[in-house]
């Protein structure tokens, strides 16, 4: 006889998007996880990760006890320690580097954004190392710095209508979230409910994606080359007389510089660079320009560039020559709600516990002065550093929710750090992995199902509930471990909660919450005004939205945006691209993975079991190549194997590979990592973006052939 099923009301973590699920429990058991048609901020939709999610819960392979390790480094051997066992010894080791060498002999690394990104950083710093590691440069962080410099905040497409607008125009510039299920703290079913009310859709992407497919403009750029193209259609804006003069006249610094600036930056001079005809960039401009309001959904494909800083502040300007500002649909600066202490690290900085960092450690960073705006240790330089000993060598390291050997360009080198440099290493996991195995101790993380949680990192108009259901063996939330180790540490001042549930309850006093009465509500949101500049002005040197950026000039920066051209491409390196005459983007996102995540779950895998790489037809032609041939991808760095998609909705002279691959059911030690990791094939050739490190990971060159052709 089946027993009742109980639902419960949470929030998913398998990605960025965080929408509001509904948790199906038989007795005390998960047993399916689907939308919430109810939730004002994803009504109803579920990405096939958030479906799977109790797949992840129960599966097979999950850690469930923290690991001493018992052999070699990469040899598999392991021994069942306890918690306190674990945590004693970590906090023996950390607090030796410490006393011999200094705090900054420790390092530690996150991956993508995660729930515990305040409390990864606010460890670090409590410790006193400046030595945090983190792939921000290649995502989110570029928009996140352009932002701050540029108008203060970062700005939100607004797609919930709260102020009895959606966007007319809907412009989406290197993302695909609607197929990738969200990002940001957007939902990819909102976006696509905005798409289909929008009078006007512009999608800039060298891949026809779903939105391409219809959309009024579809941009097929060469990749690398958005810099360029934003440039042009501010041009083209300008010379048109387009611009929205109450905005710019009342509420910027830096027009008339600006349009002197500009003038060379032609559509025909974009043309040239892009591989787009000029009248379809100067249209493109127009309808973005005269369709309000208008918002612009950007991703990391700009991101990850030779001059992503400085492209970012171009999308901006774009956004206020335009008068889409923190308007009803257009581009709005989200207000958090007051009920709540603020979380996310991109509206309250002093979580990240900075002013714990003693002032002469900000100096000890391993790669400091060769990055302008280094949010984080930049993660080649830092590996190499491990290597290397210059400017000298991190002695321990604690990677949480990270696997740096997939997603860290330069692998061998990360590999030969962990493996033979790094004296201690602690890797906190879900499963073992690749990463994990070369480490000295692992310990258990628990999944989005295993924790409580107020959730607002990337969202931040809103604080959603996420409540814990089940226990799987001895997995623990990484939060709740950081304050225990950090009790053992002696760093009271920063972690003065007796736990986390203690955090939480610290989290929720402004409003006079409890925890079960916010799980009740499940969300708390801010309330949200608009045009919030004209009383307040913007958070810039000048108050105002800063085209022309003081702060930026300060700095020795150009306060204007400019475009670079990627060190590795057919038009900067054309004795390369005759030996690889291919474009190699990666990072596209996949609707069933999340970066390095969800390889081990049989319904994910399933519709997508080996790892991608998209071609057109006439190139596989000319090839050899056909529809699911395996190949190999080449360039100056390395060989991958990838099978091959052929797809007509990419150019002719790009390839598109998915990213962050490994074969699980392969085993231990090495999981197949080294076969189809595209960062393998991505070293210092292709450059660095100066502003902020970023890596161009999606303009390289390559070349293709099958397999069976040696």
């Amino acid at each position: 006889m089946s027993r009742e099923i109980q639902i419960i009301r949470s929030a998913c973590r398998m990605c960025h998007g965080v929408c509001q699920v509904l948790i199906h429990m038989e007795g005390d058991r998960v047993v399916k996880i689907t939308g919430d048609p109810e939730s004002p901020i994803s009504r109803g939709y579920i990405c096939p990760k958030g479906a799977a999610s109790a797949e992840l819960l129960y599966h097979p392979d999950r850690l469930t006890h923290p690991l001493r390790r018992a052999g070699k480094r990469g040899e598999g051997k392991w021994e069942r320690i306890t918690w306190d066992e674990a945590l004693d010894e970590i906090a023996e080791r950390f607090s030796k580097i410490k006393t011999e060498s200094g705090s900054e002999y420790l390092a530690m690394s996150q991956g993508t954004g995660r729930p515990y990104s305040e409390f990864t950083m606010r460890f670090a710093n409590a410790f006193g190392t400046p030595n945090f590691v983190a792939v921000g440069h290649v995502c989110y962080m570029p928009r996140v710095l352009s932002s701050q410099f540029t108008l203060g905040q970062l700005p939100v497409t607004d797609v919930y209508g709260f102020g009895g607008k959606d966007p007319e125009c809907f412009v989406i510039w290197g993302c695909n979230i609607t197929y990738g299920g969200g990002a940001d703290g957007m939902c990819g079913g909102m976006i696509k409910r905005a798409l289909k009310k929008a009078k006007r859709v512009i999608v800039i992407d060298p891949r026809r994606t779903k939105p391409a497919e219809k959309a009024d403009h579809w941009l097929q750029i060469r990749p690398g080359t958005d810099g360029a193209l934003a440039l042009a259609m501010i041009t083209t804006i300008i010379d048109e007389g387009l611009v929205d003069h109450d905005f710019v006249d009342n509420h910027t610094v830096g027009y008339e510089q600006l349009v002197e600036h500009v003038k060379g930056f032609t559509p025909e001079w974009a043309a040239s660079i892009t591989g787009l005809n000029a009248e379809e960039i100067r249209s493109a401009a127009r309808t973005y320009a005269t369709t309000s309001p208008a918002c612009m959904l950007w991703g990391s494909a700009a991101d990850a560039s030779a001059s992503c800083f400085q492209t970012a502040r171009a999308q901006l300007i774009l956004r206020a020559l335009t008068g889409n500002i923190d308007n009803p649909g257009g581009d709005v600066l989200w207000v958090p709600p007051e009920e709540v202490r603020q979380r996310s690290i991109f509206m309250n900085p002093d979580q990240m516990g900075g002013h714990f960092l003693p002032p002469e450690k900000k100096n000890r960073v391993v790669t400091a002065g060769k990055i302008a705006l280094e949010a984080f240790v930049h993660p080649p330089s830092f590996w190499n550093s491990v290597v290397t000993g210059d400017p000298y060598r991190v002695r321990g390291m604690w990677i949480v929710g990270s696997n740096p050997l997939l997603c860290h360009t330069h692998a061998l080198t990360t590999e030969k750090a962990l493996r033979d440099h790094l004296e201690f290493t602690v890797v906190s996991e879900l499963f073992m992995t690749p990463t994990a195995e070369l480490a000295d101790i692992v310990l258990p993380a628990a999944s989005w199902l295993e924790t409580d949680d107020v959730a607002n990192l990337h969202k931040i108009w809103c604080v959603l509930a996420r409540k814990q259901v089940v226990q799987i063996g001895e997995a623990r939330d990484n939060k709740e471990v950081m304050i225990q180790l950090a009790k053992r540490l002696g760093m009271h001042e920063a972690f003065p909660w007796k736990d986390y549930h203690g955090y939480l309850d610290w989290v929720l006093e402004p409003g006079g919450m409890s925890f079960e009465e916010i799980c009740d509500r499940g969300l708390v949101a801010g309330h949200m005004r608009y045009y919030k500049y004209k009383e307040n002005g913007f958070a810039t040197p000048s108050g105002k939205f800063e085209i022309y950026s003081t702060l930026a000039e300060q700095m020795g920066l150009s306060p204007l945006p400019v475009y670079r051209e990627p060190k590795l491409s057919p038009l900067s390196s054309p004795d390369v691209a005759e030996k690889y005459p291919l474009i190699l983007s990666t990072g596209a996102r996949t609707k069933v993975f999340f970066i390095s995540e969800g390889r081990q779950i049989p319904s994910l895998r399933k519709a997508n079991p080996d790892p991608l790489v998209e071609m057109h037809s006439d190139t596989a032609r000319s090839l050899g190549i056909i529809d699911g041939d395996w190949v190999w991808i080449e360039t100056p760095e390395d060989r991958i194997q990838m099978r091959a998609r052929l797809f007509d909705g990419i150019a002719p002279n790009v390839v598109s590979a998915q990213h962050a691959w490994w074969f699980p059911e392969e085993g231990p030690p090495d999981y197949g990592w080294k076969r189809s990791n595209v960062n393998l094939l991505l070293g210092d050739a292709a450059g660095y973006d100066p502003e902020t490190g970023s890596e161009c990971l999606r303009s390289s060159l390559c070349k293709v052939y099958p397999v069976n052709a040696e």
